[in-house]
Order: C-alpha cells, then structure tokens, then sequence
C-alpha cells in the first residue's frame, strides 16, 4: 500500500539508510492518524514526502530562546523516519547546528532569501528594543523580516517564538515578541503557524510540513494561530488521570501514596484544565512520557500567556465552578461520590466555558 504512488529509487533510498519499506509506510500512516486523516491518505503522504526532496527547503532562524526546540528536532527518534523527513526537507540555514559560521553562514542565509520558496521556521522570541538582540550587526527584528518576505510558510516553534515565552517574561527588558506580533510590528501581513510548547514537539513540526506539502495549505488554526488539530482539547481532556479528578481523587503532596498511585495532580498546580494540547496523545521522547505521566503537574507551556500568568507552577488554579453552586477540589470528590455523573456533566460545563475563553475551538 502507497508503494504505487511512490517511486522505487525513492523506497531503495530509504532502505539504504537502514529504514524499511514497512517501517517508512507505518511513519505516513502515523502522519495521517496525527492529521486526523484516514488510512486511504498514506499513499499520498508517502508521495507528498517524496515531493518534499524536490520542494521547498528550510530556513530556521535562531533568535531569543535556549535552542531547546533545535536540540527537540535533532534528538527525535520516533517514528526513525522522522529525522530522514526532515534530512529531505533540507534544512539549509539554521545557525546552531550548521557547519558554517562568521560570514559564511551569513552568505548562505542570504543565498536562501534571494531563491526564495522556503519554509521559514523560527525558534526564539523577538528583542524589539534596539541593540538587544543582534546577529552579525543586524538586529533580530530586521532578519525576521527580510526572510519572512520570500517564504512559502512560516512557522513559530516553541513558546518563545509563539508568545514570546520565558525571554519575554516580566520585567522583560529586551521588550521581546512573538512571531506574529513582530511582523505585524514590522508590516509584513502573512499567517504564522504557531507551535506553542517548551520545548516544541517535533511530531507537531512534521505534521503541519506533511499537510503543507500534502495539500498545499497550513492547517485550521484557531484564533491564537495554533493548528485546531493539535490544540482543539484541553490536556485535562484527554488527560489519562482525568477519571481520578472526576473521582475526586488527588495529590496533595508529592512523595505520597496517592502521588505513588497516579491521583490527579490538580491540588500539586496542574494547568491542564486550561492549556490546549495533544501533549497526552502525542507525548515526548519516542511516545514514550510526557509531564503529567512523569509525575509533574502541567505548566501551561502551550498557552499564549505563558509563564506569567501561570507563576507559581505549583499553585493550584482557581475553584471549578458546578450548577448553583462553588465547589472547591475538596468538595468535588464528595460530590462525585454521590453523583458522579452530575459531576462530570457539570465540569464539561465548565470546561466548554474556559475554552471559550482560553482560545479554542469556536
């Protein structure tokens, strides 16, 4: 399946970097499932990859931030044939891990401007206070939009370049941006796509260049500019403690009993009730955990106000509201207790209530 719409030399290429022809095509299948698609669309993106080798290459621009998301792409490991995606995407420029430096590294960014046709993708806020963020004499602000102009696509990764993340917290001296705020800033009008976690999750990446490159076109996003497909949820609904809440079950502290036997985190400052992202789904390192699974309450990284409305981490949000009345965590347990089904029916009242509010579907 998909071997027709993909050529032969295309699949040896593969074979010959020790990926099989059954492993690549479980990749695509992989992709569709992310992209919300059926089976009957692996064989396109098998063939929308292998266009990838002959279409735009990738310009990533390294700006305020820790370069935690370049350290995300080049550690990534599951599905194998991920690095490969990215390998024939050809990721020409991006300052941290190329060979190039000084000068050179400039030509070849200036190189890429001048053909045009590219992915533009950025990792970092933007330091918009003259002097505060320079790149061979240039300031940041500049090179965003010098490169911006030519792209086919640009994309934000992480939430420094998103919303502005840490670099951007108060007092923040540097008056750092993100992305979209610092092309509206400097007058370029095109969409971003933005990709907010600390650090970003590479499937993400990979699933918004398979839908570019499959259909011509960014994904949904909604009205923080994120792809529907990835944060049309909350965490906490799709969160696999989520029945503990509903149980009224929870840590109250951690090197506990209850911490030692999964309860929710909600009561240790758990944001997900309020942050948008597939990260239960989709998880980190190989699929294998993601925070709440570790055993860490979520930070709120996926969300546009990050970090400083979600400071202190471990400050449990405010009291969930139920029909006619207020009740606290404490009192939810009792509730469930009693009538769980009013419960959840009352808290996915809640939760539709928020979302509306934190900027998800509408």
């Amino acid at each position: 399946m998909g071997e027709k719409e993909v050529s032969k030399q295309f699949l040896e290429a593969f074979e010959f970097q020790g990926i099989k022809r059954r492993e690549f095509l479980k990749f695509c299948g992989a992709t569709a499932a992310l992209l919300g698609l059926s089976e009957l669309y692996i064989p396109k993106i098998a063939a929308a990859i292998e266009k990838a080798a002959k279409r735009p290459p990738v310009v990533w621009l390294n700006f305020a931030s820790d370069s935690g998301c370049t350290e995300a792409l080049i550690k990534a490991t599951y599905p194998n044939a991920a690095d490969l995606v990215l390998d024939i995407l050809s990721i020409d420029y991006n300052e941290t891990i190329m060979a190039a430096a000084g000068k050179q590294s400039e030509e070849i960014r200036e190189k890429s401007r001048k053909a045009g046709g590219y992915i533009l993708i950025v990792e970092g806020g933007v330091p918009t206070k003259k002097g505060h963020g320079m790149i061979a004499g240039k300031e940041m602000l500049d090179i965003l939009k010098e490169m911006a102009a030519p792209a086919v696509a640009i994309i934000a990764v992480g939430s420094c370049a998103t919303f502005g993340g840490v670099p951007a917290a108060k007092p923040n001296p540097s008056q750092i941006i993100g992305v979209t705020e610092a092309l509206k800033k400097a007058g370029v009008k095109k969409a971003v796509v933005n990709l907010d976690l600390c650090p970003v999750n590479v499937e993400y990446l990979v699933g918004v260049v398979v839908n570019y490159l499959l259909l011509g076109k960014l994904p949904e996003l909604d009205s923080f500019g994120r792809p529907k497909m990835f944060y049309g949820q909350t965490i906490h609904d799709n969160c696999e403690r989520r029945a503990h809440f509903d149980a009224g079950r929870f840590v109250e502290r951690f090197g506990s009993n209850e911490e030692a036997l999964g309860y929710c985190l909600y009561k240790m400052g758990c944001k997900g009730p309020m942050t948008y992202s597939a990260c239960p789904k989709v998880q980190y390192n190989d699929r294998v955990s993601w925070c709440i699974k570790a055993g860490a309450p979520c930070i709120g990284c996926a969300e546009h106000d990050w970090p400083d409305k979600f400071a202190g981490f471990y400050n449990r949000l405010p009291d969930v509201k139920l029909p006619g009345i207020q009740a606290t965590a404490d009192k939810i347990g009792a509730v469930a207790g009693v009538a769980t089904a009013v419960g959840i029916a009352a808290h996915a009242i809640a939760s539709s209530g928020r979302a509306k509010k934190a900027g998800g579907e509408k």
